[in-house]
Formats: structure tokens, sequence, C-alpha cells
């Protein structure tokens, strides 16, 4: 009786291999998986996280329809190693990036820059024995597909974002390229797309974030019919404060600015009025991704998180004000240290289904948490040696929730 039955199944299984009978539906699928994170946004510049001064409805909405943790952590108090511990779960006592060096010392790098034509260095690579969340995601099936700012290695390194996982890469390889919001190109995969009138130096007419958002747009629309990971580490609102007159036009009238002594980056005549703009900017992105996934029907089967990669701007630096817009909320310090002010960040996630709207929560979580918390949504084991856990019995309001007996930096 065993054997029929077994005979049975594999010929079932044959069956279906050769004979597919329907497409996989939304409701069988593994859930789309969109991680979004600001760069240099303190824990108090949202709405939702208390914001007084500068508008994020469409975050805020996010946080409203999902749920909003109160004590979560980056993985650094700076761009590189912070992004290295979220792509790998390992916290910086065990992951390989430490700092926002670059491979100017590496005895290759002048012959690599002159074979791949590098204009910025890019910083250093994650080496190729880490594995990333979108090397785990892609084994699983998933489109993967990476808009914004990268900061983990250039093409021609063992860093390359399609070495790492990602099937697109779109934007800014290195970090000091990102700087410029209006840059004269920017990188798809290992060729550069040159931006429509960004000729002179610092100006233009096609801002970075818009297209991130547009590539953004047509990665989902082109993998719909399948489960896709999307990563978009935006490059706002981190220096310069670079933004299209439209958005600083209408925090002009409300918000008053006052003489200030310029430190580094680029001059903005209405310093408050161009960092809210460049905010809601933000925002706005991220409500054209989302009314996308609606209107794909899609939102419901996405998981959508956004967080920030660090605490706030140095104060007054390249006209930002930080004490002006309460960006740490209150707390001691702000990017690159280690006070809370540094590395307490927000994060708010949706997921229609399976987390109750409007849900908040003060258990402490951080970066390397959310590889593993990835891998549990896609149905598949995280690597051994990790020090994240999976948050998803938080999310979903079920026991067994593991917790940290210490967080580290």
């Amino acid at each position: 009786m065993q054997n029929r039955i077994l005979c049975l199944l594999t010929i079932h299984s044959l069956l279906l291999c050769l004979f597919p009978t329907a497409t996989v539906t939304a409701a069988e699928r593994k859930p789309n998986i969109i991680l979004i994170i600001a760069d240099d946004l303190g824990y108090g510049e949202l709405g939702c996280y208390g914001q007084k001064r500068i508008r994020t409805p469409h975050i805020d909405q996010i946080a409203a329809e999902g749920m909003k943790f109160t004590n979560f952590y980056t993985g650094q108090a700076v761009c590189a190693p912070a992004r290295c511990v979220l792509m790998t779960g390992k916290h910086t006592g065990h992951s390989y990036i430490r700092d926002n060096g670059d491979p100017t010392t590496d005895p290759n790098f002048v012959a690599n820059k002159e074979k791949y034509g590098w204009e910025f260095p890019g910083q250093n690579p994650i080496p190729d024995s880490e594995v990333t969340i979108a090397e785990l995601l892609h084994a699983q099936g998933y489109a993967t597909g990476a808009m914004g700012k990268w900061g983990l290695g250039h093409f021609g390194t063992s860093g390359d974002p399609n070495l790492q996982g990602f099937d697109l890469f779109y934007g800014f390889n290195c970090q000091r390229h990102a700087h410029n919001h209006y840059p004269k190109f920017l990188w798809r995969n290992r060729e550069k797309e040159l931006l429509p009138g960004n000729t002179r130096e610092l100006h233009g007419e096609t801002h970075s974030q818009d297209r991130f958002v547009e590539v953004a747009k047509e990665f989902i629309t082109a993998n719909q019919e399948r489960p896709f990971f999307l990563y978009l580490p935006f490059a706002i609102p981190h220096l310069s404060i670079q933004v299209p007159e439209a958005d600083v036009a209408a925090y002009r009238d409300e918000i008053q600015e006052e003489e200030y002594v310029h430190k580094g980056y680029l001059q903005h005549p209405t310093p408050r009025a161009g960092y809210a703009g460049m905010v809601t900017m933000m925002d706005r992105g991220v409500g054209e991704v989302m009314q996308l996934l609606k209107d794909l029907k899609l939102d419901d089967n996405t998981v959508v998180l956004f967080t920030s990669d660090n605490g706030p701007t140095y104060d007054r630096l390249g006209g930002s004000d930080s004490d002006y817009f309460a960006s740490a909320d209150g707390m001691r310090g702000l990017k690159g240290s280690l006070y809370e002010g540094g590395i307490r960040v927000p994060l708010v996630v949706r997921w229609p289904g399976h987390i109750t709207p409007g849900g908040e929560t003060d258990l402490v979580a951080a970066f390397w948490d959310l590889l593993p918390t990835c891998c549990d949504i896609a149905g598949t084991t995280p690597p051994e040696g990790l020090d994240g856990v999976s948050l998803l019995p938080t999310w979903t309001g079920q026991p067994g929730q593991r917790k940290h007996s210490f967080l580290y930096w």
C-alpha cells in the first residue's frame, strides 16, 4: 500500500512538471520584500515619530497600516559599516566593513581605476565569503534589485553588487559620488547612464532621487509575476541640500530661516526649507512605490520596511539644523556618535494580513536582525554564525520572540 501511494505521488509530481496546471497565485507566492533605507534621517524626522515641521504622509501611512519600532538601532553610526551590517546580519564585532574607508591604498587601485573607468573610488568591498540578504533571497527564486547608494565596493572588486546577489543595481556605487544629487551619471550595473540636463557641476535637471524611484517602479512592474526583493538605499536627506524648487517652495513661507556660518557641502539660500523639502521629496518617492503596488494588486503580498542608516547630520553642517527640527527627538548625539541620537533610528513595517495596523513595539532590535527576518519571511534558513534574530514573532503577534542580551557596535 505504501509503495502504491509513493508511486502515485511520483507520477503526480512528474505530470505537474510536464503539464503545469496554472500560474502560482499571489496567495501561494512568496511575499515580495521592499527594504527602504533613508540616508542620515534622524529618529525624530518623521511625522509618525513626532515631527512637527516636516511632512511625511506616506511613511506615516505605512506606520498607521503596520507597526512602528521605538527601540530600533542601526548597525553603526556612519554609512558603509551600517550597510554591511544590514546586508550580512552581523554586528560590527563580526562584520567585515568597520568604517567608511576606501581602497585607494590597495596596490591594484590605480590599475583597476583605469581598467574600469572609476571616477570615484568606491568603498572597501565586502569579501566573497560574506553572504548577503540578496544572495539568500536570490537562491529562493527572488528577483533582486537595488536602486540608490551602495557604498560596499565597486565593480571590479568582490563588493560589486552584481556579485553580491543583485540582478540589477542602479545608482551611486561610491558614497562620495552621492554627495551631489544632480550627478552627471549613475551606474546601471557596470554601465554609466548619463542624466539629462546635468552638465553643470552640482546643478542640473535630473535629480538622482527621481531616477531611483523611476527605476524601482520599472523593476516592480517587470517582476510583478514573481517574488522580488527590492532594496532602496536612498541618498537623501544626506547633504548636499539639493532639491527641486517646488519642494523648497512648499516650506519657504512657513519655516523661518536664520543666518548661519556655512560649513561644508553646497551652500543653500534657505537651508531649513531645503532640508524639509528633501525629506518630503523622499517621502513622495515612497508614496509612488506604494501606489504602484496597489495599482498592480501586489500590496497585500508585499512586506515594506522603512528605516535609516544612522542618526541625523552633524548640526549645522551644510546648512542642516538638527536642533530646529528636533531631528534626534531630544536624544544625545548625532550621526557619527554612539549616543542614542547617532544610532537609534526609525523602523516602520507594513504587511497586510500579518501585521495588525497601528501596532507599536518597544522591543530592542537592530539592523542585524533584518537578514534573519527576511529569511523567515521567504521560508529559508539563515546562515549560521549570525548575530541577528528574526523579528517575525513580534510582527505577527506570536509567542517565541528571541531577545538580545546586549547590542554591540
